[in-house]
């Protein structure tokens, strides 16, 4: 029984540690400034100068701030397959705090289990940075992920954060 309560109380400590690391900033709309530069690591442990090391073309992001965003991103993936848009998609897991970063490889390793190595080199983790950009799109409502369309001069030329729309990948479509 002792054992039981120990795990119980480290569980609670542990999800009091993670929302204690994370700040909340409004939603910005950050249509026709460049983006910020960070760095990331894709989970084929290269690390990437963002946007600088992206294709000099016109780019997506799709930024997801909680695991839950992950439901958007494979809906904006699967779109954009099933219309057979042709940009160069990237997926940032974007996660602000120090605690997360303590535990960097297993968040990573998880992301790995549950994705095909051969789609690794387009999914960029960004720790250390993950707070500037949350700042930088806000991140009220987490669950949705972030879609920033980058021009060639690695301008945003189309932001949404309101999820899935099929409205939203057709304004992206019509940009490209």
């Amino acid at each position: 029984m002792t054992s039981i309560k120990l795990k119980i109380t480290a569980l609670l400590l542990l999800a009091l540690m993670v929302s204690a690391c994370s700040t909340t900033y409004p939603n910005k709309n950050p249509i026709n400034q460049r983006f910020p530069d960070v760095v990331g690591t894709s989970l084929d442990d290269q690390t990437m100068n963002i946007p600088q090391d992206l294709p000099q073309e016109k780019v997506l992001l799709l930024l997801g701030y909680v695991q839950d965003s992950q439901f958007d991103i494979d809906r904006w993936l699967i779109g954009l397959d099933m219309t057979q848009t042709q940009v160069a998609a990237f997926e940032l897991p974007t996660i602000q705090g120090m605690f997360p970063r303590m535990f960097q490889t297993q968040i990573d390793n998880g992301m790995r289990r549950g994705i095909p190595k051969e789609l690794w080199g387009g999914v960029i983790t960004i720790y250390a940075d993950g707070d500037q950009i949350q700042q930088f799109t806000g991140n009220q409502n987490p669950n949705n992920a972030r879609v920033i369309l980058l021009n060639e001069n690695r301008e945003i030329i189309y932001f949404y954060d309101r999820g899935f729309a099929v409205a939203a990948l057709n304004e992206v479509r019509n940009l490209l």
